[in-house]
């Protein structure tokens, strides 16, 4: 595992990176659009040399005394799948479910890309270059993300029908491809080394191939224009999480990229719903990111309770019931997934599809309402509440403090934990 500067200074590596409403970012670890994230990343790069963090995010010791980064090892068994679980689970659980991909999770994005090459058997020589692919990640901690390749709404619109396409095939050689388009948006890629892009379209039209490749961020003819920024407020007190946590999905503009042939796969349309896809590990990563934006909703809404002085109010107990066992519900889902896995056929332990899917329906059915409860906990005062900068007037701040100070608790307290619920 490197360090988080090793990582840092990976990322200077002369991207070409656009964030809508800011313009061209030359230095993603420098610019105010892009440094909170990439601070974010450090500090999971650093937590595995962290003694405190070592026994969530490492593996016991192998016959040699060493230990490896759960995030970078593959499971095999329904043990593996628990350990790195819940080493996923902790990770979400300190950024809110905020940071949903990872290094850790990309490695999850070359299994199933294994997984799939295995299950079609298309090539035993792209199979090799997927599985050395995996082995390089697991080496070294590199970030990979992932785009399928669906075209953006002008692509979609052109008169003609064959050109309706997200990316044209320009060439192919015994060396390699050429390909140009637009592909619609995915997530961190700012701030990930490499993209395995996914093609909805046949390459080339009428082949019946659907390549998957592997290219570089910073390839010759690349550029990530990313989403406007996800910051309510420049001041961090009044955004707490945003401020922190933008992983900038963007979309990505090929113009005469060249990918290599270790790096060009023969995969299947993304639109193609399978058990065992080349997703199917990335949903229970997603799963167990709702689950943590679940418990940091759970967590507010205690923690409101207590400092609006609401908590004996039988419509508060009742409320917070009804957020337990939501949580508890998405939990017991994915215990269950780990406990009862499925064997692929590259070998792996995949998480049960059944119980994945029953946690996610479970999400999508009640994460509305957990966010109804929370913003009615408190009331008026979740959208009234001051900024720290409001107490620097000592008449305005002895104002803030008659109205929100009290039963224990400082307006400034208050108002921090507001502001947190509120973003």
């Amino acid at each position: 595992m490197r360090t988080g500067t090793e990582y840092k200074e990976s990322l200077r590596d002369g991207r070409d990176v656009w964030v809508l409403g800011e313009g061209a970012v030359r230095d993603v670890t420098t610019h105010p659009s892009t440094s909170a994230m990439v601070d974010e990343y450090v500090a999971w790069y650093d937590r595995h040399f962290d003694p405190d963090w070592q026994n969530i995010l490492l593996t016991p010791s192998d016959g040699n005394g060493q230990r490896h980064p759960l995030a970078l090892s593959p499971p095999r068994t329904s043990a593996d799948l628990r350990r790195l679980g819940k080493a996923i689970s902790a990770v979400h659980f300190v950024t809110g479910g905020n940071m949903t991909h990872t290094p850790g999770y990309g490695v999850l994005i070359a299994l199933g890309l294994l997984n799939s090459l295995k299950r079609l058997n298309h090539s035993s020589e792209e199979i090799e270059a997927a599985e050395a692919y995996l082995d390089s990640l697991t080496d070294s901690g590199k970030f990979l993300t992932y785009a399928a390749g669906g075209p953006l709404i002008g692509t979609r619109l052109r008169e003609a029908e064959s050109e309706r396409v997200a990316l044209r095939l320009v060439s192919e050689t015994a060396d390699g491809i050429v390909v140009t388009g637009k592909i619609q948006m995915h997530t961190s890629t700012p701030f990930a080394e490499d993209i395995l892009v996914g093609s909805m379209n046949e390459l080339p039209a009428g082949s019946g191939r659907h390549l998957w490749f592997i290219v570089p961020v910073n390839a010759q003819g690349i550029r990530v224009v990313a989403r406007r920024r996800a910051v309510k407020h420049e001041n961090p007190f009044l955004s707490p999480l945003s401020s922190r946590f933008d992983e900038l999905d963007s979309m990505v503009w090929l113009e005469d990229v060249f990918v290599p042939r270790s790096r060009v796969f023969t995969g299947e349309s993304a639109r193609q719903t399978r058990r065992h896809s080349l997703v199917c590990w990335l949903h229970w990563h997603h799963s167990h990111g709702w689950l943590a934006k679940a418990e940091l909703t759970l967590s507010l809404a205690l923690a409101l309770a207590e400092v609006m002085g609401i908590k004996n109010n039988p419509r508060t107990i009742e409320q917070l019931v009804e957020l337990t066992v939501n949580v508890q519900t998405t939990r017991s889902c994915l215990t269950a997934a780990e406990l009862d896995p499925e064997t692929t056929a590259s070998g792996y332990a995949l998480p049960n599809q059944l119980h994945v899917m029953a946690s996610g329906i479970n999400m999508l059915r009640v994460r509305q309402r957990m966010a109804e409860i929370l913003r009615s906990l408190p009331g008026s005062s979740l959208v009234n509440a001051p900024a720290d900068t409001d107490f620097a007037e000592p008449r305005m701040a002895a104002g803030l403090e008659d109205a929100f100070g009290g039963g224990g608790y400082t307006a400034m307290q208050r108002a921090a934990l507001l502001q947190l619920a509120w973003d």
